[in-house]
């Protein structure tokens, strides 16, 4: 069982703490300090209910129909580069002058639905999520502490990146920044929509 956990464990990590779109969306919202303990707890849930649908099946399903994995893969690169457009576009206007304080804070509903938004459209969720992680552990002893271990590390990485980066924010919190990581957060999107057009 422990080695099934461990397995879990170390393979989640090593896939979630790759720079990409969710880690991204994460330590912007954690830095802006808007919603970032909801943020961070939705892709914890989110990441465990992929891993353990992939585990216990969804891989298989998504692995044997190239039809889902196309739409998954043109709609998420639609996504991304429509989200790396606002990105860019409040990078380069007045607002991303001000202090990260003085930006328009938006509800917790709405930063929630872009952060699923950002976690579900993301073909990669489903790719590394679901088929890799999903699929190595369906073959574990345990496959249940497997999960278990895949759904902690969600929960490590998360926790710290949106507890570290908000304590971080009063540190960053100049306009150079703010248009820096805006910069950054749409050069993420159009990198991984990039590499799902030419995939």
């Amino acid at each position: 069982m422990w080695q099934s956990y461990v397995n879990g464990l170390l393979v989640a990590l090593g896939l979630i703490m790759a720079i990409g779109t969710q880690n991204a969306f994460v330590l912007a919202q954690s830095l802006r300090r808007e919603h970032h303990l909801p943020v961070a707890a939705l892709c914890i849930v989110c990441d465990a209910i992929l891993v353990a649908a992939g585990v216990f099946g969804l891989a298989t399903v998504l692995a044997q129909n190239p039809l889902l994995l196309a739409i998954a893969r043109w709609g998420g690169a639609a996504f991304l580069l429509w989200y790396g457009t606002l990105a860019l576009r409040r990078a380069f206007s007045k607002q991303s002058l001000a202090q990260g304080e003085n930006l328009k804070v938006r509800s917790l509903r709405a930063v929630l639905l872009s952060a699923l938004a950002v976690t579900l459209l993301n073909p990669h969720v489903y790719l590394d999520t679901v088929l890799l992680i999903g699929s190595l552990g369906a073959q574990q002893t345990e496959p249940g502490a497997y999960v278990a271990g895949a759904a902690s590390a969600s929960f490590l990485w998360f926790a710290t990146l949106a507890l570290g980066a908000a304590w971080l924010a009063p540190w960053l919190a100049r306009p150079a920044t703010w248009r820096l990581l805006d910069c950054l957060v749409a050069a993420m999107m159009f990198s991984v929509a990039y590499q799902l057009i030419s995939a």
